[in-house]
């Protein structure tokens, strides 16, 4: 007995809430962020093939903040990425309700220093991937955890103090979320 997806479970929505971990090399020097930072929150859309194979276009908003050996700021790193999405458990199976998704795809990273260099805007091209797990309250609703690392595309900052407050590199998220089927059961058997 395994999972199927009917054909009105195909599209869903998603949102999470959890926290974020930036790069040290992201920064310019002598600037450290705290290694946990609050919050991260992820809205999305997600479609899934009859053949476990789809993809989702989803958002991202981050904000991290000095470490207490740094100097002060705060940081607003907002994403955008369209991913590929593939169902495991069509190749490991773990129970009619736990599912387990990998996802990956390209997207943009648009920065927003706040405070002193708030206008040190900076935008780069990001790749991401990640792993979701899914736990089956209902026949539409499913809460999930997900462990994503955004790999950042940004230049170094030319010249260096341009780069106060800003962050061009990687991030580490952690979330646990919702995933509302909004076309019907995914949680349905053969």
């Amino acid at each position: 007995m395994g999972l199927s997806q009917g054909d009105t479970s195909t599209i869903k929505a998603q949102f999470a809430l959890g926290i974020n971990s930036p790069a040290a090399n992201g920064f310019v020097a002598d600037y450290k962020s705290k290694a946990i930072n609050f919050p991260s929150i992820n809205l999305g859309v997600q479609y899934l093939g009859a053949k476990g194979l789809g993809g989702k276009l989803d958002f991202g908003f981050n904000r991290f903040s000095n470490a207490n050996d740094s100097p002060e700021f705060k940081t607003n790193y907002t994403r955008i990425n369209g991913q590929l999405v593939y169902d495991l458990s069509r190749i490991v199976w773990f129970s009619n309700r736990v599912v387990p998704f990998v996802h990956a795809g390209p997207g943009i990273t648009l920065i927003k220093p706040l405070g002193n260099f708030g206008e040190n805007n900076t935008s780069y091209l990001n790749a991401m991937t990640g792993l979701e797990v899914h736990y089956g309250i209902s026949d539409i609703l499913s809460i999930y955890l997900d462990t994503s690392y955004i790999f950042g595309f940004g230049k170094d900052f030319d010249p260096v103090f341009k780069g106060f407050g800003a962050f061009n590199g990687n991030l580490l998220t952690v979330t646990i979320g919702a995933s509302i089927s909004l076309s019907g059961c995914y949680y349905c058997r053969d």
